[in-house]
């Protein structure tokens, strides 16, 4: 499909991603510039197009094995911190969007209600007390996002990434205004424009390289842990899990990074002051989890119309709120 658009110079239609819309922007770039000479070449724009694809080809077929950016700036970084499966599985090119929101993800501003939890008997929210080996939860393990392209941080920040500057980005990636992908871009834009709430600072990071370094520099360390709840089975229902094992982990400073819905990878990191828990538990169809769950214990800052203080019946700043992690999100720790 790309070779066509390159040779044949058509527009990009909504099932070109963004990496391909890289591409093909270097492939106009450098024709102009074969172009621009004054001594008349034998190159048509469409040859200059070809020539451009065909020497990505090479070297695409020559590091074909190699790492891809993020990996190996990650290990450049992080030598000692294993890559979570949110990151692993960020690029899954069989799914789509989920249209079930992240509720965890502002808690400082959205009044989030209890209509936008899909399924009542779902333990979203929950307090520490509850979460011990033996105790039972019902549960729905989800990605709110999937299918989003990973772009190396060069890429992504050559593109626009502003609520101003919408029109352009969605001419750029192709997409329809109005549609539901541009109304989810034009949300998240909105959201990573939004002031952080008092104490807490945020950033949405268009790469793997840009949320490695926010997370990193706000923790003050490289010492860390980067932990995503992983499953061992797709699409599994909502059922009974039983807990089997819970550890704490060592520090109550953390940076908790959320899938946000992106033609390419987004993610919404927030600092905040939150203890982690490792959680093993089985479900009845013999599902097996290692789930992170995040206990947030400074909440006087968060909006008191939040559904979690509703269903659980407290208010901010009385006790910690905790729920599990969506398989799309991540919580960085200090190891120490």
């Amino acid at each position: 499909m790309m070779l066509v658009v390159l040779l044949r110079g058509e527009p990009l239609d909504s099932s070109i991603n963004p990496s391909q819309m890289y591409w093909h922007s270097m492939c106009t770039s450098f024709s102009s510039y074969l172009l621009s000479f004054s001594v008349p070449l034998l190159v048509s724009s469409s040859m200059a197009c070809f020539l451009v694809f065909l020497l990505f080809f090479l070297v695409a077929v020559e590091a074909y094995h190699a790492a891809l950016p993020a990996d190996v700036y990650w290990k450049s970084v992080l030598p000692n911190t294993p890559m979570p499966s949110a990151i692993h599985d960020v690029t899954r090119p069989d799914e789509k969007w989920d249209q079930q929101d992240d509720v965890f993800a502002h808690y400082g501003h959205a009044a989030v209600t209890p209509s936008q939890i899909p399924d009542p008997s779902v333990t979203v929210f929950f307090l520490e007390k509850d979460l011990h080996p033996g105790a039972k939860m019902t549960l729905h393990f989800i990605r709110t996002v999937a299918g989003a392209t990973l772009l190396p941080r060069q890429a992504a920040d050559s593109i626009p990434f502003s609520s101003a500057k919408l029109p352009e980005i969605l001419s750029r990636l192709s997409i329809t205004p109005y549609s539901m992908e541009a109304k989810a871009m034009k949300k998240t834009l909105q959201d990573c424009e939004e002031p952080a709430i008092e104490g807490e600072t945020k950033y949405c990071a268009t790469s793997v390289e840009a949320m490695v370094d926010f997370s990193t520099s706000s923790l003050g360390t490289r010492d860390v842990q980067a932990l995503s709840t992983a499953v061992d089975r797709e699409g599994t229902p909502t059922q009974v899990y039983s807990i089997s094992k819970v550890q704490k982990q060592p520090s109550s400073k953390a940076v908790v990074c959320h899938g946000e819905k992106y033609p390419y990878a987004v993610f919404y990191c927030h600092t905040t002051s939150a203890e982690a828990f490792k959680v093993s538990m089985v479900a009845k169809d013999g599902t097996k989890v290692e789930g992170v769950a995040t206990c947030h214990t400074d909440t006087a800052g968060y909006n008191p119309e939040h559904v979690a203080f509703k269903l659980l019946h407290v208010k901010p700043g009385t006790v910690p709120i905790c729920h599990f992690l969506p398989q799309s999100d991540i919580v960085w720790i200090p190891n120490k």
